[in-house]
């Protein structure tokens, strides 16, 4: 059977489990796989480029957000990276800086980044971030983990229909080939990052 879209992975996961009746159920197998991948994989197709104007010290992070790469003033010469620090360490350092300045330091707030000193003017900034997946669904035929692994995606929602079936001898079995599914697709996408070809990113503007 072919597994290329949304509707052959849905297909081959009913037809893996030998049922008819639940064509409901796989669609959510496969949303619990795909957000259990999200909180695992950070691969370069997941790498965004964003650009935003920071005038003061909070502002929002993109809708699709999920983990800083690298985060920079991009309107300085030379640009000037800034440096994380966690949100309690980002607290004691802010009461050893002037209260306005050029940023050096960033944090995450919730669904904001929180710069320190607070800008002094408006600064450009230029981020790349890890960004969530997108999501297979009837108008989302495929991604780029479908395309490159996808067993990763028929492991995945099997190992969460067993729950939902009280199948709980083939979790195990499930897990393994999933396990290793994901092990395999980061290994080679660490591999092909390295391998000296340039690296492509979308551009978006945050918020």
């Amino acid at each position: 059977m072919a597994l290329s879209t949304y509707t052959e992975l849905k297909a081959s996961v009913a037809d893996w489990l030998n049922r008819t009746d639940l064509t409901a159920a796989i669609a959510d197998f496969i949303s619990l796989a795909e957000a259990q991948m999200e909180r695992t994989l950070r691969t370069r197709q997941m790498i965004v480029r964003s650009n935003a104007s920071f005038n003061v010290a909070f502002g929002a992070t993109p809708s699709d957000f999920l983990e800083v790469r690298t985060f920079k003033l991009s309107g300085t010469n030379p640009p000037t990276p800034l440096t994380f620090l966690t949100i309690d360490a980002m607290d004691l350092e802010a009461t050893r800086l002037s209260a306005t300045g050029k940023p050096r330091f960033f944090t995450v707030v919730g669904g904001q980044f929180r710069l320190a000193p607070t800008p002094d003017t408006n600064y450009a900034t230029e981020l790349t971030y890890y960004a969530k997946l997108s999501k297979l669904s009837a108008s989302v035929a495929t991604n780029f983990i479908l395309d490159s692994s996808p067993d990763a995606y028929l492991y995945g929602s099997l190992l969460q229909a067993a729950p939902y079936l009280q199948d709980d001898n083939r979790i195990p079995v499930w897990a393994g080939l999933y396990e290793r599914a994901l092990t395999d697709l980061q290994v080679a996408d660490d591999r092909a990052s390295t391998s000296g070809g340039a690296l492509l990113t979308r551009a978006r503007t945050l918020g």
